[in-house]
């Protein structure tokens, strides 16, 4: 299950990144209810895609 981890919170690394209007709301009410920005969600909700998929082959990291 997904849990929100406040590790993520000092990158510094520059992406643009669309999102569609309902995706961003619900990023938005989640990032503010857990306390954390809305780059240190996006960033755990990637990693926790990556781990939690399919194997497709190996994955540089």
């Amino acid at each position: 299950m997904f849990k929100v981890d406040k590790k993520y919170a000092k990158t510094n690394i520059q992406k643009t990144v669309r999102f569609t209007e309902d995706l961003l709301k619900k990023l938005e009410v989640i990032a503010e209810k857990e306390d954390i920005s809305f780059n240190t969600l996006v960033l755990q909700c990637c990693y926790y895609a990556i781990e939690n998929m399919e194997p497709q082959g190996e994955l540089d990291e």
